[in-house]
């Protein structure tokens, strides 16, 4: 089986269907989607549409959360509130609803998901190998995918250790051996330094895992982020992948 895995996808529908029309070269069996379709972005119904008709999997995030007044707009940047609360104000009913039905954790073929955490679904960040070794802990799943970081990366446990880093596009892995956890990177806020849209391939037949990377026109994203009046910097990081 073959399964394409993407997150954080931000309401960002070109990066969204750049990342999807390279994931139909995959030829994936299923797509997984870890959280937060929508808050940042200038089009979140387009991509809760998509997600609700594509995602075999798909879970909420904090900003799909916030988005429904699930979350204190409080513990979010001020920024991130901002977009939080046009994107009430933007849900149709039908996509609010959608996301509504939405849990931030699921496991299938073996494989456990959460938005950010096994240890906290909805706001721990995994970014480093203490984070990793403490996810490990809270999960007895051979293979562990999050999202939220916006950062792809790798952790390998192996013999009471755990290390990882950093994965840019282009990297493939065998986790056939230890135990592994993955994040497949941001489809629409890439925070690795790389602009490009990230997503990750996963052959569960062959063990094999491999991680992605796809240019999209982010200008036009830029242009219907201001054209919204959202917050400028939700715009201009784009071209920087920060």
């Amino acid at each position: 089986m073959r399964v394409a895995v993407i997150s954080d996808i931000h309401a960002n529908l070109h990066a969204l269907e750049a990342v999807v029309e390279a994931i139909e070269a995959e030829s994936p069996d299923a797509i997984w989607c870890l959280g937060d379709l929508v808050g940042y972005g200038p089009l979140p119904n387009d991509c809760c549409a998509w997600a609700a008709e594509r995602t075999q999997i798909c879970l909420a995030g904090n900003h799909d959360l916030g988005a429904l007044d699930e979350l204190d707009l409080g513990d979010f940047s001020p920024d991130a509130a901002e977009a939080a609360h046009w994107t009430r104000n933007e849900l149709t009913a039908d996509h609010r609803a959608f996301l509504e039905s939405l849990d931030s954790s699921a496991e299938s073929e073996g494989v456990a998901m959460f938005h950010a955490s096994p240890r906290d679904p909805v706001w721990e960040y995994v970014l480093g190998e203490g984070a990793a070794y403490a996810a490990f802990q809270a999960t007895s799943a051979p293979l562990v995918l999050v999202g939220h970081s916006h950062v792809a990366l790798a952790f390998l446990s192996s013999g009471g250790a755990v290390e990882g880093t950093v994965t840019p596009g282009g990297t493939e892995i065998d986790v056939s051996e230890g135990r592994w956890l993955l994040n497949p990177g941001s489809v629409g806020q890439p925070r690795d330094g790389d602009p490009r849209a990230a997503y990750l391939v996963l052959d569960l037949d062959a063990k094999r895992a491999l991680f992605r990377r796809v240019e999209y026109p982010l200008e036009r994203t830029q242009e219907e982020i201001r054209e919204r009046g959202l917050p400028e910097p939700l715009a201009a990081r784009l071209a920087h992948g920060l």
